[in-house]
């Protein structure tokens, strides 16, 4: 109990310390703020655009991968003339695995282009996506109005189309409802059946941006647009036990190979393609980015933990005489040490609060694309952080003190 009151009366004495000494508190604690401040602002803003990135991910297809004539990373040892003489995906392809794949949630195929939509006198140009029924359990399709396709619509070829939010606002200006109106898609009259949230700017747009998209059924778009060569892409989603894949894939590259009849020497003239590289491409991007900004930010907070060091020197040469005084009543060495150890903390404290405090106040200013999140856990390293600088930069001068003697202590003056 008397130790905890010591404790308690070490931590007063600090409190007071700070108060009497305001002036030189606050220029003394800028340089943890900053130093603070620019370690919690980086971790902010990578996580921040790390979780943006990823959720952008997750929306264009989480644990799905994509079968296709083209790999979306090219192989410098094989030739590049082999990707060419690859036979392009068919539709026949894509039923085939639809009908057999045991370890896929969905399967859909998928091809685009940029096309002109027309209402009227509006036209925009966009990106025109032909899909299968089971699409939108494999990318978000987020229908505000109307609804999604039916099976009978992209089985049979139905001049159905789903619009996004910048089409529709292109195509019909100021108007709210416009599920039943129809529009042209080279100079084919399509029902619009639905339409689409506005997403807004994305940091990244895998494919480009929901809002500049438009949806056919597939057997539709092959009809239109694929009279030459078609490459289109079958998506296949796998199940959440499935960790990276690895079954899907073994059993996609299985089925394929038996489907085009190659040889076990042969290699494979499909390649499957996963998200997984993009996201750990992104994390060793943003591992390097957090490891470069705490290198810089700890030049800040070493001059703002040599600045608190000066200043409890400081403090402890000038509270000599008391310190001598406390001694020859009694106190311990631990409780000089906790008192000026405790003020060099709540110096280093105070500092990173109002670090982490304008990084809040920042992350409530819109930024477009991007939207900064301070976590807890960067909150929680902040403080942490703060707390170590505060206890290296008063350690020595609070041991110092500690070891005084209470004669020559209180002779100083």
């Amino acid at each position: 109990m008397k130790f905890l009151r010591q404790i308690f009366e070490s931590l007063r004495f600090a409190l007071q310390a700070l108060r009497t000494n305001l002036l030189r508190t606050t220029l003394s604690l800028l340089g943890v703020t900053v130093g603070i401040f620019s370690i919690v602002a980086v971790f902010t803003v990578v996580d921040s655009m790390n979780m943006n990135i990823k959720s952008q991910i997750d929306a264009f297809g989480k644990g799905v991968v994509y079968v296709g004539k083209w790999p979306w990373i090219m192989s410098n040892s094989y030739p590049w003339w082999k990707y060419i003489n690859r036979p392009n995906m068919k539709y026949s392809e894509f039923q085939y695995l639809q009908d057999n794949l045991e370890n896929a949630q969905a399967v859909s195929i998928i091809d685009g282009r940029q096309t002109t939509l027309k209402n009227g006198n509006n036209s925009m140009e966009t990106r025109l996506i032909g899909v299968s029924y089971d699409y939108n359990q494999i990318s978000d399709v987020p229908v505000e109005d109307g609804r999604y396709f039916m099976p009978s619509e992209t089985d049979n070829s139905a001049f159905s189309v789903i619009l996004g939010a910048k089409v529709k606002e292109a195509l019909f200006p100021n108007r709210a409802e416009i599920v039943g109106e129809v529009i042209k898609i080279n100079g084919i009259k399509f029902k619009v059946i639905g339409t689409m949230k506005l997403k807004g700017e994305d940091l990244l747009s895998l494919g480009g941006s929901p809002d500049d998209r438009a949806y056919i059924p597939y057997t539709t778009y092959a009809s239109l647009f694929q009279r030459d060569e078609p490459e289109p892409d079958v998506a296949v989603k796998a199940f959440d036990w499935d960790n990276g894949q690895e079954a899907l894939e073994g059993e996609v590259t299985g089925l394929m190979r038996g489907r085009r009849g190659l040889k076990p020497t042969q290699d494979d003239n499909f390649s499957i393609n996963r998200l997984d590289g993009a996201v750990k491409f992104f994390d060793s991007i943003f591992a390097q980015m957090n490891v470069g900004g705490f290198f810089i930010a700890l030049f800040s907070l070493l001059v703002g933990g040599f600045g608190i060091a000066n200043i409890m020197f400081v403090s402890v040469k000038e509270r000599t005489n008391i310190i001598g005084i406390q001694k020859s009543l009694g106190a311990k060495n631990y409780f000089i040490l906790f008192q000026f150890l405790f003020e060099s903390v709540l110096l280093s404290l105070i500092g990173g609060l109002v670090g982490i405090g304008i990084v809040w106040l920042i992350a409530q200013i819109p930024m477009g694309s991007l939207t900064l999140v301070l976590t807890f856990k960067n909150i929680f390293w902040g403080l942490f952080t703060s707390t170590i600088i505060g206890i290296l930069s008063g350690i020595i001068p609070a041991w110092s003190a500690a070891r005084m003697d209470p004669v020559i202590a209180i002779r100083s003056k």
